[in-house]
């Protein structure tokens, strides 16, 4: 795999059966192989539909990562929600996606 921790990209090499981490060059690295192949998570990043003059979606993404497998079942939760200015960076749109205490918050304001 190649680590994303920081811009040099360190092929990561990730040996199940010992847990040992070869290729990478900080211990970010070696941290980010082990927990990718045991537990890959991600920030997500979508869009939902706002009521508004100025604007037709409303970007928004996860306030910290969750577990890879569910994130195409988050997508989802968003399919039918439209949001009323005003919102606010930061704003949550959809509270405690699918238990993982994780949020949907608006990534930009909108006044109107």
């Amino acid at each position: 795999m190649i680590c994303i921790c920081c811009p040099k990209g360190c092929h990561l090499v990730y040996d199940e059966k010992s847990g040992n981490v070869s290729g990478n060059s900080c211990a970010m690295g070696a941290r980010y192989a082990a927990a990718e192949a045991v537990d890959p998570k991600r920030v997500v990043t979508s869009t939902v539909r706002i009521n508004s003059s100025t604007a037709v979606m409303l970007p928004v993404k996860t306030n910290f990562a969750i577990p890879k497998h569910m994130v195409m079942k988050a997508v989802e939760l968003l399919n039918d929600i439209e949001v009323q200015p005003p919102v606010f960076i930061g704003d949550v749109v959809y509270k405690n996606i699918l238990g993982t205490g994780a949020d949907f918050v608006c990534t930009k304001t909108v006044n109107e």
